[in-house]
């Protein structure tokens, strides 16, 4: 039972546990009447009298959050979003807009012109593209690994696409043939995969892909949330005609802003949809000769005007979290991108070691399994609710558990960003050994905390 001002959360016992008596379903919040005139209290008792005392500035607690992500943001990021706001079209907020576009090059790995910002979580960036790319009845194919796989389904039948799956079970990712194979028989307008997905914890390999796609007339999209910054990632090299990424998993940020960038080809086909509002356009605007985008604030031809010299207002730009976005390529190119993914790497394989030295089995193809995530077998002695409950009550840290047919099977536990560091691992290692061996999954204590010792004293691969 967690406690907040208003809410109690309860985790409903698993089949080992004795269940308490009448409490609701897990993870359900249950709203406390702490205060006589609380804001919750029942309508049937008339309108809540409204005390400003009830609601004291925000002061979250600590959390160590080493799970699929969100993590802690880089205190140098919530500095960069604490500056004082400017004027979009500033000459200083558009030029650092301008720099924006060149750091996210080079983590992009492209010289891609139209690499930029989506105002909104990674899953806007996400939406823009498919929106933008995707003509109602365009046939698209989906590579389903894991949940993020069946997100891109959603999004894409939202844009009223023929969309076609293939599918390998939670735990495997795709060989390039069972790909091409796929793209021989469905002939579809657009490829969309997920590099990443921390569902499964798995990496879908991606290098050839690109070539398939050019012999096949196929663009080429990627969901790098997950795996961005943490993964290699070669937009150009791989033929990538679209990426989409976020802030808070390997970048080190909040969630908020989406990371895009779009290759020439992705722009023409963009630019052939076409549509400036009125009120804004000139006699120099001409619409584009193809089906308009169905959205205005996920339309990348106005966003790419906004973005361009021309500045045509589309949106406010989400100032503070373009200072964000640029705080976390500017810590991550200080560093080196490929030093930053060597260290995603190395503390990744520690947490593998600690987890496998406390006798724990991991889940999922590990010759696949993305850097900064890792998903781990719940034992059966355990309910893995409790133990989630206990290292976040009593230590303050919190591990994911996951979605669809590894529900209440795995957790997952992440490695990335700003807590992709030594500390985070052995700490979280300590933490959940002691736990497990609470609850009576006995562990030879101190054996996680060596074996990742050991992979620290090899030093990175």
């Amino acid at each position: 039972m967690v406690h907040h001002p208003y809410f109690t959360l309860f985790f409903r016992a698993g089949p080992t546990h004795q269940p308490e008596k009448n409490l609701p379903a897990a993870g359900t919040l249950v709203a406390k009447e702490t205060h006589k005139n609380l804001l919750f209290q029942s309508q049937t008792q008339g309108t809540a009298m409204f005390d400003i005392q009830h609601f004291p500035q925000i002061n979250p607690p600590h959390r160590l959050l080493m799970g699929p992500g969100p993590i802690n943001a880089d205190p140098r990021v919530l500095r960069a979003m604490a500056s004082q706001l400017i004027g979009q079209y500033d000459p200083v907020m558009t030029g650092y807009m301008n720099e924006v576009m060149v750091l996210y090059r080079e983590l992009f790995r492209t010289e891609n012109k139209w690499t930029m910002l989506v105002d909104g979580t990674s899953r806007a960036g996400i939406e823009a593209i498919l929106l933008s790319a995707i003509r109602p009845g365009d046939k698209v194919l989906v590579p389903v690994f894991g949940r993020f796989g069946h997100l891109l389904c959603e999004i894409a039948r939202r844009c009223r696409a023929e969309v076609h799956t293939i599918e390998v079970p939670w735990g495997e990712v795709f060989s390039p043939q069972q790909i091409e194979d796929a793209i021989k028989k469905v002939k579809p307008r657009l490829l969309l995969t997920v590099q990443g997905d921390t569902s499964t914890t798995m990496l879908q390999p991606l290098a050839e892909l690109g070539e398939i796609c050019r012999r096949h007339g196929v663009l080429f999209y990627t969901d790098a949330t997950a795996s961005f910054g943490g993964n290699e990632l070669l937009t150009d090299a791989w033929g990538l005609d679209a990426v989409s990424a976020g802030l808070q998993k390997c970048l080190g940020g909040p969630s908020g802003s989406s990371p895009i960038t779009l290759s020439p080809q992705m722009e023409e086909v963009i630019r052939r949809r076409k549509c400036v509002e009125e009120g804004i356009r000139t006699a120099a605007h001409q619409d584009g000769d193809d089906e308009m985008i169905y959205s205005n604030y996920f339309d990348l031809g106005m966003v790419m005007d906004y973005w361009g010299p021309e500045r045509l207002n589309h949106h406010t730009e989400a100032t503070s979290m373009l200072f964000a976005a640029r705080e976390c390529a500017r810590i991550i190119l200080e560093e080196g991108l490929e030093t930053g993914i060597a260290r995603h790497e190395l503390h990744g394989r520690a947490m593998v070691a600690g987890i496998k030295g406390m006798g724990l089995e991991t889940f999922g193809d590990l010759n696949h399994k993305m850097n900064n995530v890792l998903g781990v077998a719940i034992p059966s002695q355990v309910h893995g609710e409790e133990v989630r409950k206990l290292l976040l009550e009593d230590f303050h840290i919190e591990i994911g558990t996951s979605f669809g047919p590894l529900q209440g099977k795995i957790w997952r536990i992440g490695t990335m960003g700003y807590n992709a560091r030594k500390d985070c691992v052995l700490q979280t290692l300590t933490a959940l050994e002691a736990v497990l061996n609470r609850l009576g999954f006995k562990t030879v204590q101190g054996e996680a905390m060596q074996a990742a010792w050991n992979v620290y004293a090899q030093g990175a691969s």
